[in-house]
This record gives C-alpha cells, structure tokens and sequence, in this order.
C-alpha cells in the first residue's frame, strides 16, 4: 500500500473515532436529558449499532495503520511521540472497553423500561453517569494523542 493511502486510511479511522464518539455522546446526552424513556431507548440502540459499525473498525485501524506508517515514513516506533500517542490511545481504549459494556446494560435496561411501561430503574442513571464521566477521559486522550501525531514534537 502506498504511503498517502496509508496516511489517508489513518487520518479516516481518527476522525471515524472522534465523529462516531462526539456524536453517540451527544445524542445519548441529549435523549438522556430529555427524560423520554423511548427516545433514550431507541437512541441506546443506535449509539450500540453506530459503536459496531463504526468505532470498533476504526479502533482496529488506528493502530494497524499507524505502526505500518511509522515504520514506512522510518520513525522509530520508540519515539517519545509515537510512545506517548499509543500510551494515550490504551487510555481511551480503557474506558471505551467499560463504556461498551454500560451501552449494552443500557439498552437492556431502557428496552425493558419501554416494554414494560416503567421508569428507568435507578441502576441505568447510575451507568449513564459513568458512562458520561468515560467519556472525559477517553476524549482528552484521544485529542492529545491527535495532537502529536500531527506536530510530532520532541518530547524527551
């Protein structure tokens, strides 16, 4: 593969990430906020199928891509950047491995709320939190980590 399709296919994934992220985060907020128990129900399933779609590919790519461009372009996979960027991408990939798991307990627990005529029980609120709170984090990281790919600073 040639290194512009390369450097393209590792530019796409990132801003699959970032695009796919902001905008589950957003339409989960805001359906959450709206205290509509089917709006949050259907848009649980829709940030679920977007994560499957959308993000687990470009969390693959990401690193495949980025280790193949470095080791094309003949920066050393110890440069204090390239380290400092996938210690920043295991950062996000920790809370992004519990923010999947609340998503699915999340739209259990808002299905059986629709189906059943019920409130959300008390144990959704808390997941939604901890899962807004991931989000922080995870975000955070994967901006700095975009950041220095892009200046690739010397940073020791």
């Amino acid at each position: 593969m040639d290194a512009m399709t390369l450097k393209t296919l590792h530019i796409l994934s990132a801003i699959l990430l970032f695009g796919t992220g902001l905008g589950t985060a957003f339409h989960g907020l805001a359906s959450n906020l709206s205290k509509d128990v089917r709006a949050i129900a259907v848009s649980n399933r829709n940030v679920v199928l977007a994560d499957w779609l959308f993000t687990t590919p470009a969390v693959i790519l990401q690193p495949v891509t980025g280790i193949w461009l470095a080791v094309e372009q003949g920066w050393p996979l110890t440069s204090p950047w390239i380290v400092v960027s996938f210690a920043l991408y295991f950062v996000a990939g920790a809370c992004w491995l519990p923010v999947v798991w609340l998503q699915l307990r999340m739209r259990r627990l808002a299905n059986e709320a629709v189906a059943f005529g019920r409130e959300l029980p008390a144990i959704y609120h808390r997941y939604f939190r901890l899962w807004f709170a991931l989000g922080w984090p995870a975000f955070s990281a994967m901006i700095t980590a975009v950041a220095l790919m892009v200046v690739k600073p010397q940073l020791w």
